[in-house]
């Protein structure tokens, strides 16, 4: 944008000066009668003194016609919302550490009960179940078994018990499935098995 014109106003105010200048000097000389020197030391007064008051301009221009105190003035800070003064700042929630669930124990094998001796004093043959040898039978007493109604009530843990503590035959009892033919002997009856070994066709 061009700059604004300010010539104009400065020319006015000057064209005054000098005509106030004249005729200062002239009342001066007619009127005053002062001399010719004098009178126009008295209008080059005049003529300085009216040129200062009208012939500047009232403030300095610039290029872009916007005022110097306008350009240099530094932009006001801006304000900061209210909602951003006044809002306390929130920590995000912290989380509790959740301890893991500890692991399900399985039921630990439970040993059968067992007895300190024969009832009456004379043990069931076991060697009428399959699986069992006069050596097993005799493990099987020392831990405390003698009859076929024992073996018949073992429950699931009860026989994982004794398949772990069979030295030398571990896994016999559920591999042969001691408790089903015990069972049946308990109750009276007989197995193919059992009759062999009552016939003497075993041992």
């Amino acid at each position: 944008m061009i700059a604004e014109n300010r010539q104009t106003p400065l020319l006015a105010g000057w064209a005054i000066a000098a005509a106030a200048g004249l005729v200062a000097a002239a009342v001066s000389y007619v009127v005053g009668g002062l001399s010719l020197m004098q009178c126009c030391f008295v209008g080059a007064l005049i003529f300085v003194v009216v040129g200062l008051v009208l012939g500047l301009p009232g403030r300095v221009q610039v290029a872009t016609g916007v005022p110097v105190d306008t350009v240099m003035r530094p932009q006001d800070p801006q304000p900061m919302p209210s909602a951003a003064l006044h809002t306390p700042a929130v920590a995000a929630p912290v989380r509790a550490a959740v301890p893991a669930a500890a692991p399900v124990m399985a039921d630990a094998p439970r040993r059968p009960a067992g007895l300190t001796g024969a009832r009456g004093g004379a043990a069931d043959d076991l060697k009428r179940i399959k699986g069992i040898g006069p050596k097993l039978e005799q493990l099987c007493h020392s831990l405390g078994f003698y009859h076929f109604d024992q073996i018949a009530g073992w429950t699931a843990d009860e026989i994982a018990w004794v398949d772990d503590n069979l030295e030398g035959f571990k896994g016999r009892v559920t591999r042969d499935d001691w408790v089903a033919q015990a069972r049946i002997l308990a109750a009276g009856g007989t197995t193919e098995f059992a009759s062999r070994v009552d016939q003497g066709e075993v041992y």
